[in-house]
């Protein structure tokens, strides 16, 4: 990089089953067509990513703008949360939540336009402390149990397939032997009593939606400083499988074994140390405590 230009744009091109890549000469077009001016990075590798990030960030770029998924926004968001930059995003990926919650949703012309208009807003990022004494954050979504075991199949066997259908068949995938989770949830701020049950999966979410549209917490808002932590009883395999169908189509959740909690902060541990995964990334093993670091990310959105 020879020089800072008003923005970076760091593209996975390997996000959205190869629509990423076929998108980046439509962007650069769009771009030119507004007359703002951009370099284009497209990254090989988590590490390469990262890299590219810190170099921008040493230089001066004041905007860094994210294009691919939700973990390709998440990993630049981890590199720039303690410099104060502002955040951009062109939604390429599978899963795309975090930008639909900002008003983007799968649109070219809205993200750059988004991204050309300047208009910022404060939104909150989620904090994650394991007891290992490993941190991480995320964006949108994050859990255990059922959402964490499909990770895996959706950055494997279903990397290819489509948004929520993707995350879906991820789930039938890893249904097969997945006999829940011995939850226990804590609250430190007081709101809500110990709860201990087993579960399908639980998760705490910044965002309406996660898994690429799929509707688990409707009131969950970006600036609230307040998380949306919903768990849902373990279900018999034909139970879930029959929810299939509409979750498929419309992205919501109808069943009464579900329960939601607003809370600032929320403690889950398990027997057998199962995995947490946020924004679809396995960040490590239970026990874990999740936090809101309200206002904390200056993101471009319409």
């Amino acid at each position: 990089m020879k020089r800072a230009a008003p923005a970076v744009v760091f593209v996975n091109p390997a996000a959205g089953s190869g629509r990423t890549k076929r998108t980046i000469s439509a962007a650069r077009e769009a771009f030119a067509r507004r007359t703002y001016s951009v370099e284009f990075f497209e990254t090989n590798s988590r590490a390469d990513l990262q890299s590219r990030i810190r170099a921008a960030a040493d230089q001066g770029c004041a905007t860094m703008i994210a294009m691919g998924g939700d973990g390709t926004l998440q990993l630049l968001v981890r590199e720039v949360i303690a410099r104060n930059l502002t955040v951009g995003v062109i939604p390429t990926g599978g899963g795309n939540d975090f930008a639909a919650a900002l008003g983007i949703r799968g649109n070219l012309q809205t993200a750059i336009d988004a991204i050309v208009a300047g208009r910022t807003r404060l939104v909150d990022v989620v904090s994650v402390h394991f007891s290992n004494g490993d941190d991480a954050l995320y964006l949108g979504g994050g859990g255990m149990g059922l959402d964490a075991e499909a990770a895996r199949y959706a950055s494997g066997r279903f990397l290819n397939w489509p948004g929520r259908l993707r995350y879906l068949a991820s789930a039938i995938a890893a249904l097969r032997g997945f006999a829940g989770v011995e939850l226990q949830a804590e609250f430190p701020d007081g709101d809500w009593p110990k709860l201990a049950k087993r579960v399908l999966l639980a998760a705490a979410l910044n965002t309406p939606t996660f898994g690429g549209g799929l509707r688990l917490a409707p009131d969950a808002s970006l600036e609230d400083g307040s998380l949306e932590v919903v768990m849902i009883d373990m279900l018999k395999k034909r139970e879930v499988l029959a929810l299939i169908p509409r979750l498929l189509v419309t992205g919501e959740l109808r069943t009464n074994r579900v329960a939601r909690f607003r809370t600032g902060a929320v403690r889950f541990s398990a027997s057998g140390a199962p995995w947490f995964q946020g924004d679809g990334e396995l960040l490590g093993k239970s026990p874990v405590e999740i936090g809101v670091m309200p206002k904390a990310l200056r993101m471009l959105a319409p």
